[in-house]
């Protein structure tokens, strides 16, 4: 459903965080105005690959020069019209440029105005570069993964940080704000922190240590690795299974599967843990992935295959709930990509027609906030915006 319909972001970022919050704001209807530097200025600007954030899904594009006091007003008069500002500058820039919240929130008030860092807005290392591996390790997150073949924290397969610490934070402080606007009549200020959202992340491990001083470490928790029922197994295909069977009735259904019922009555035994691992391992080496998910899955044995990327898209599960839609470039050609898959979002999605590199919606946007043709015109002339 697009519960918020009828709202407006105005983004001057481009990819990481941001670009993540402005994806899940328009999935719940949002109109996402991103706002992107002009081609002299737009060098150290990342354009995403065509396919990245939805393809565009939901976004209208304007190239303005910030840099100008055309491109500035032109700004002031646009956040008239917006309910929300995203930015992604070093903390001090937007400030700089004259697009920081005390700048934007004199023509608009009630402006929900979202900065997006790593680091946050102050403290030392608020003007530190980084991305998603250096906030997963600055908030304990790599610190209690698993280990490599060398003995090092192993790199995730998501961009945990980004999306979770980051822009999932973002669009869920917006939306909160929002909220509040609408009942107080006010705006508010976000200083959203990827390293801060994985905090929140971390929260059971860091809560444990100041309360316990017991510090969560691989393979000394639950969760980690210390237990044979909670872990990833090989297959005899080379594949891989994933096992959770915390809570004990999981634990016996699977020893019963297995045929090791010989450590049913050891499941939080720390000194039978290493016999069940290898126990574990031998087993699951016997069959091949698929009919290991075929016996456990649906036993009660907290039990799910380990798929790969292209395996996901064509998963069976994901397919009748409608994980994906169609989209259509017109030089790539047709294509698959994600539908709105967070609670609430329509996955019954039209085909998507994705813009071509470079088209911008200036006149558009610029129109449905107020400007007239002649002054459309003349900003276009003086180079401000494309």
């Amino acid at each position: 459903m697009a519960f918020l319909d009828g709202l407006k972001v105005l983004d001057l970022a481009s990819v990481g965080p941001a670009a993540r919050a402005s994806r899940i704001l328009a999935d719940y209807g949002m109109d996402i105005i991103k706002v992107a530097p002009v081609a002299a200025h737009g060098k150290k600007q990342i354009d995403p690959v065509f396919h990245a954030y939805g393809a565009g899904r939901g976004t209208s594009k304007i190239r303005v020069d910030l840099k100008s006091e055309q491109g500035k007003a032109l700004i002031y008069k646009l956040v008239r019209s917006v309910d929300v500002v995203i930015e992604s500058y070093r903390p001090g820039v937007a400030a700089r440029l004259g697009v920081g919240y005390e700048d934007l929130k004199a023509h608009n008030p009630q402006l929900v105005y979202c900065s997006t860092s790593g680091y946050g807005q102050d403290g030392p290392y608020a003007q530190w570069a980084g991305h998603d591996i250096n906030y997963l390790a600055l908030g304990g997150f790599l610190a209690c993964s698993g280990r490599d073949a060398e003995g090092v924290p192993a790199i995730p397969g998501a961009t945990v940080a980004d999306s979770a610490g980051g822009g999932m934070h973002a669009a869920l402080a917006i939306i909160s704000a929002l909220l509040n606007r609408f009942r107080n009549n006010e705006g508010a200020y976000l200083d959203v922190a990827a390293t801060d959202g994985v905090l929140s992340l971390m929260s059971l491990y860091l809560d444990q240590y100041t309360a316990t001083g017991v510090e969560t470490k691989p393979n000394n928790a639950v969760l980690t690795g210390k237990y044979a029922w909670y872990g990833v197994y090989k297959t005899a295909d080379d594949e891989a299974i994933s096992l959770g069977a915390i809570e004990p009735h999981f634990f016996k259904n699977l020893c019963r599967l297995l045929e090791l019922e010989q450590f049913s009555a050891s499941q939080y035994d720390d000194a039978a843990q290493d016999d069940m691992k290898q126990a574990f391992k031998e087993k699951f080496l016997t069959r091949v992935r698929d009919e290991w998910t075929e016996l456990l899955a649906a036993a009660d044995t907290c039990m799910a295959p380990v798929l790969s990327v292209a395996e996901v898209v064509k998963d069976p599960h994901f397919e009748a709930r409608k994980t994906f839609m169609t989209a259509r470039h017109p030089e790539q050609g047709e294509f698959r990509q994600l539908a709105p898959v967070l609670a609430g979002g329509e996955r019954e999605q039209p085909v998507y027609p994705v813009k071509p590199a470079g088209r911008t919606d200036t006149d558009e946007v610029l129109s449905a906030a107020g400007f007239g043709e002649q002054e459309i015109a003349r900003l276009r002339s003086e180079g401000c915006v494309e």
